[in-house]
């Protein structure tokens, strides 16, 4: 099987196995409080990821960073997955799945624009055109099928959702700043993480009882939103001939998730929804779009 073929094979479990995190979300978190739950779900991520790096002949390597790389993966491990989840998984426990999920797919917008003055990269004007696109759609998003209401149902939902965005941003953005291989970050980064999570839990919730369900779904949420599903789009990224044919496959996530919400969870989709999502795709690519002159030239 050719190289490209497996990274296409590799993206698209990827995409379909993240397409199943929000009904995972909402499914543990009628078992767990959101913070017991996140703990599980990043500690079962670090055990996983401490496999992979072992295979790897990485472990050793750990023990060698320098100060200024153990307080990259502190930050890392800050911003993903300490701040990240417990901001969208309380967003989950207050909203509908299909609400919190598309929203927080505004992330590769907020992007360009924190690039802008972190990364140092230039801001067009097309990506402000792009923005409003996708805002237009987090509005039809958060109006939960009354576009026309000017009451926002659970607005601290919407605000959280929305905002995790950011910190998505953020996190990727200084990830590139760090010039370890990505499975050394993501694995150091969670490592603190996990602590951080742990610390914040006891200071205010309770550790987890036992609950087969609800740690069977916690542990699904480790595996197959944060761990596994992140190597196999490492190994697509590293397998494929150009990031481009891969990369939008993850835009599938909230369409084909929006299966899995309706039928398991059992949700009404709302036509407001769909056309939020459209909107906010339609914007990302009108940010990634590539112009070429020739398109602007008349005979």
């Amino acid at each position: 099987m050719k190289a490209q073929s497996k990274a296409y094979i590799l993206a698209i479990t990827a995409v379909l196995l993240w397409s199943t995190a929000a009904t995972a979300f909402k499914i543990s978190l009628q078992l767990y409080n959101y913070l017991q739950l996140l703990f599980i779900a990043s500690l079962t991520s670090t055990l996983f990821l401490l496999i992979v790096i072992i295979t790897q002949g990485k472990f050793k390597k750990l023990f060698s960073y320098t100060a200024k790389e153990y307080l990259w993966s502190a930050l890392l491990g800050f911003l993903n997955p300490f701040l990240y989840y417990i901001v969208l998984l309380k967003a989950y426990s207050i909203l509908p799945a299909q609400v919190a999920q598309p929203l927080n797919y505004t992330w590769p917008i907020v992007l360009v624009f924190l690039a802008a003055p972190l990364l140092k990269q230039k801001l067009k004007i097309r990506s402000v055109f792009a923005l409003l696109i996708s805002f237009s759609g987090v509005y039809f998003i958060s109006s939960q099928g009354k576009p026309f209401s000017t009451d926002i149902n659970e607005p601290l939902g919407v605000f959280l959702a929305t905002i995790s965005s950011v910190i998505w941003a953020l996190f990727w953005i200084f990830n590139v700043k760090d010039k370890r291989t990505e499975i050394e970050k993501l694995f150091s980064g969670f490592v603190f993480g996990t602590v951080f999570i742990l610390i914040y839990l006891l200071s205010f919730s309770e550790f987890p009882i036992f609950n087969l369900y609800g740690l069977l779904s916690s542990m699904y949420v480790g595996m197959f939103e944060m761990g596994l599903t992140f190597v196999l789009w490492l190994m697509a990224m590293q397998l494929t001939s150009s990031a481009d044919k891969i990369s939008n496959l993850v835009f599938l996530s909230p369409f084909v998730s929006l299966i899995f919400i309706h039928f398991i969870i059992g949700e009404e989709i709302f036509i407001t929804t769909l056309l939020g999502i459209f909107l906010i795709l339609v914007g990302i690519f009108t940010q990634q779009m590539k112009f070429k002159k020739n398109w602007l030239k008349r005979k």
